[in-house]
């Protein structure tokens, strides 16, 4: 087995060449893009790295060739910057990026289609009934819970930040959460709600030597993590370290390094997952291929406890930018 990712490694800022940081972009996240995109580039010119802005929304992306970037930092988030059409256009440019490549940002982003992969794989991941648009009629939804049983979870599988996400507590609330998630998305995900504690955790690196940091637990108020308690609220609670037995925290990682892996990440990412306090069992949610690097985000701050600080963190994730064949 390989070495685990070297985060001490040596690297020269200026060999890095001209680099462009992608923020904001068209999705619904647009927002928490700019945000975590400010941070990166600041983060980047502190450590003597030539970045500089640069928004797909207000400029297409072969300016990137034609103004001599050399690779490319992705600090957008969500359709259009997430989901591999991107990467997809950054092979064509042959532009090295950082994060994963075109098909596993694709998978990750489809939230059910992650799901099917995990599960192949073997791995504990909530059951599910996935609506497609011929199937929102009133009866085929409010069936659903008779499946999944209440409360549940109703949102759009191919978004993030819990944008257009519900927790459905009576067969009443049900049509309601689907038509909210369903303006984000033509599919609709249920999801059985796993009542239990919130963590994250995230991974560097690439394959055999992708090496999980520190899990952080999430408390927020009432349960409630959404999009306001993610990135503006300072009511919300984050533990790093954990505060979880060893033996949990070492699984909550063993699971999320098998998840990456699964998914063919490469990187850096961020699974989300419960642990049932019924039984203590883990289940994975999803993984986040390019995570918020903001003053709120989770990725820095299980950095932080690993001993590898935010601008330290982000040269390290541009040093690792390269493309789906970089034998090119």
């Amino acid at each position: 087995m390989s070495a685990a990712f070297d985060t001490e490694q040596a690297i020269d800022p200026a060999a890095l060449g001209k680099v462009a940081v992608l923020m904001g972009g068209r999705s619904a996240e647009r927002e928490v893009s700019l945000m975590s995109g400010t941070g990166v580039l600041a983060a980047l010119r502190s450590q003597g790295v030539d970045a500089h802005a640069f928004d797909p929304a207000e400029r297409p992306l072969q300016a990137l060739a034609d103004d001599g970037y050399a690779r490319v930092f992705i600090a957008l988030h969500g359709r259009g910057g997430e989901d591999g059409s991107l990467q997809g256009a950054l092979e064509l440019l042959r532009l090295p990026y950082t994060g994963s490549g075109v098909l596993a940002s694709a998978i990750a982003m489809d939230k059910t289609m992650t799901k099917r992969v995990w599960l192949a794989e073997g791995l504990p991941t909530p059951r599910w009934v996935l609506l497609q648009p011929g199937q929102l009629q009133r009866e085929r939804v409010i069936a659903v819970p008779d499946t999944l049983g209440l409360p549940l979870i109703v949102k759009p599988p191919r978004e993030g930040s819990s944008i257009g996400i519900s927790k459905v507590e009576g067969y009443s609330q049900m049509q309601a959460a689907v038509q909210l998630a369903a303006q984000y998305d033509p599919d609709v995900l249920c999801e059985e709600f796993v009542a239990g504690i919130e963590l994250t955790c995230p991974v560097l690196g690439a394959g055999e030597a992708a090496r999980a940091l520190p899990v952080v637990r999430i408390a927020a108020p009432g349960g409630n993590y959404d999009y306001e308690h993610k990135y503006f609220s300072d009511d919300t609670g984050y533990h790093c370290p954990s505060g979880l037995p060893p033996e949990e925290e070492a699984e909550v990682q063993r699971l999320t390094l098998a998840a990456y892996r699964a998914l063919g990440c490469r990187g850096w990412g961020r699974a989300d997952l419960m642990l049932r306090l019924s039984d203590r069992r883990i289940f994975l949610l999803e993984m986040n291929t390019s995570p918020g690097m903001t003053g709120h985000s989770l990725v820095p701050m299980s950095a932080r406890q690993a001993g590898i600080g935010y601008e330290r963190l982000c040269l390290l994730l541009l040093a690792q930018a390269t493309l789906d064949n970089a034998r090119d």
